[in-house]
């Protein structure tokens, strides 16, 4: 029997293909990233050739390394970037336009529009998403109405969309010739297109932003063989799990309980909390979505909040303004100082997230006086990732009436000692960082592995789980709510900055 099992890890920056033993560890790994393309304000792309050329680089350098032969690995699992847009000819395999990335914020115009005829929550009921530019949806028919043949061409059959998960199984698969099209339920709960409680493509929904049916794919569970690589380096093994970015990490936290939540500090910040079997629609401006669907389970739901920019504010403060040098430098910056020096930065540069969801905010720094300085500047942009995460807890706890009582956490800044302390201090609540760090590939490769046998249930995914670092709350209830309470004053002044 097979001994390994291995995950693609197709992200916002990188692609990684990673390889797992049974007890989680980590036999080899290789990642590459690929280019990010800004070719208007407010625009973010990337190539799907390139990541799909990424893709079989890191799967044949992780295997050359370890010397694996397809035959060691039960199943292969697939994590994405979720909301990013491709659609590609179903003949040639080529995509008719750049991917739109999550990020992109080209469809604005069509958000303030359909909010102010229809109300910024008129698609929540079906899919727990509130209008945004967030979402695939309105990607898609910018797609469909801006490159020239592509409309006519989707209805015929001949266009297909998918995020990158459907993007790769399709390649993957055999792509022209026989090419696999299908998507599980955590990116599809990201469309805006598929109703939550019947899981399926809504009529309704595709007709509202005037997509043609034929161009989507098959939904199926998060857990499940869906079919064998034509070709390559893996040819013969199964495709067996699928899961959003997100999701994949709240799996790869088990937090397979009601309650249990994980916050990914990564470009993005992403908390989620499993609601159960439970639907929880949010009042409190958080979004409901699909966590994981093993096989013929039933769907377990959750709570997310998304912040637009967490570690991209890191990279802000090193390539635009040189105050550091690379990522790394920050956490010492900012311990040269005991405070932020009433500094606050509210990194809204293309509208706030969740809870606000305010596309006309833009980014401010407030409290600024001549005793402020770069590490001032350092200490403040650690402080705006811990403070938008206590946002989204608020919220979730009043949205499902559960009180948080520990913050399970990964992604690349959970390394920053500072912001996990701060974290902890200005949510009154441990916050634990995990022994195996690489949550989101993990997850995946649970997925798949559930699916064939490899892993015999949740159970004994949560018998290895354990806890490498905790950090505990150390600041005075005072202090902690004057500094958040300041922080809101600086989010209200960040507000309807646009007209």
């Amino acid at each position: 029997m097979p001994n390994y099992i291995g995950a693609i890890d197709q992200g916002t920056s990188s692609t990684r293909f990673i390889v797992f033993d049974r007890e989680g560890g980590i036999l080899t790994c290789a990642q590459q990233e690929h280019r990010q393309f800004f070719p208007r304000p407010g625009w973010v792309e990337h190539d799907p050739e390139e990541i799909w050329q990424r893709t079989q680089q890191v799967v044949a350098e992780a295997l050359k390394r370890s010397g694996l032969r397809p035959a060691d690995l039960a199943a292969v699992g697939i994590t994405n970037q979720r909301e990013t847009t491709v659609a590609w000819n179903r003949k040639t395999g080529m995509p008719v336009a750049n991917a739109i990335v999550w990020q992109d914020t080209r469809v604005a115009d069509d958000v303030a529009r359909m909010a102010q005829q229809l109300g910024q929550d008129f698609f929540r009921a079906k899919t727990g998403l509130p209008l945004s530019t967030y979402f695939s949806a309105l990607k898609i028919r910018w797609i469909l109405e801006n490159v020239p043949g592509v409309r006519e061409q989707a209805e015929a059959g001949e266009v297909l969309f998918g995020n990158i998960d459907t993007f790769l199984v399709w390649k993957l698969t055999g792509g022209p010739r026989h090419g696999l099209h299908l998507t599980d339920v955590t990116n599809a709960s990201r469309t805006q297109l598929m109703n939550l409680e019947t899981l399926n493509w809504d009529t309704d929904l595709l007709q509202s932003f005037n997509i043609p049916a034929q161009m989507l794919p098959r939904i199926c569970s998060s857990s499940e063989v869906y079919g064998h690589i034509a070709e390559g380096p893996l040819a013969g093994v199964a495709i067996a799990g699928i899961l959003g970015d997100q999701q994949a990490a709240l799996v790869g936290q088990t937090c397979f309980e009601r309650g249990e939540a994980k916050n990914t500090y990564g470009t993005g910040c992403f908390l989620l909390m499993n609601t159960g079997d439970q639907l929880v629609h949010s009042r409190h401006g958080l979004l409901t979505t699909v966590a994981y669907k093993f096989g013929a389970q039933p769907a377990r739901y959750a709570l997310e909040g998304s912040v637009a920019i967490a570690g991209a504010l890191v990279q802000w403060l090193r390539d635009n303004l040189g105050i550091i040098k690379s990522s790394t430098e920050i956490e010492d910056l900012a311990r040269t100082v005991d405070d932020n020096g009433d500094v606050y930065l509210v990194p809204a540069f293309s509208g706030l997230f969740a809870p606000h969801w305010k596309e006309s905010a833009r980014g401010v720094i407030t409290g600024l006086t001549r005793y402020a300085t770069k590490a001032h500047f350092a200490r403040a942009v650690l402080e705006a990732t811990a403070f938008q995460t206590r946002d989204v807890v608020e919220a979730m706890e009043q949205d499902s009436g559960i009180r948080l009582s520990v913050l399970r956490t990964d992604g690349g800044m959970v390394n920053n000692n500072l912001l996990m302390q701060f974290q902890a201090d200005i949510l009154s609540r441990p916050v634990v960082r995990p022994a195996i760090a690489e949550t989101t590939s993990l997850g995946a490769a649970y997925a798949a592995g559930l699916a064939v046998g490899f892993f015999k249930d949740t159970a004994e995914l949560r018998s290895r789980w354990s806890a490498s670092q905790t950090w505990t709350p150390s600041m005075d209830k005072a202090r902690r709510e004057h500094l958040y309470q300041s922080w809101k004053k600086a989010v209200a002044r960040s507000l309807d900055w646009l007209e």
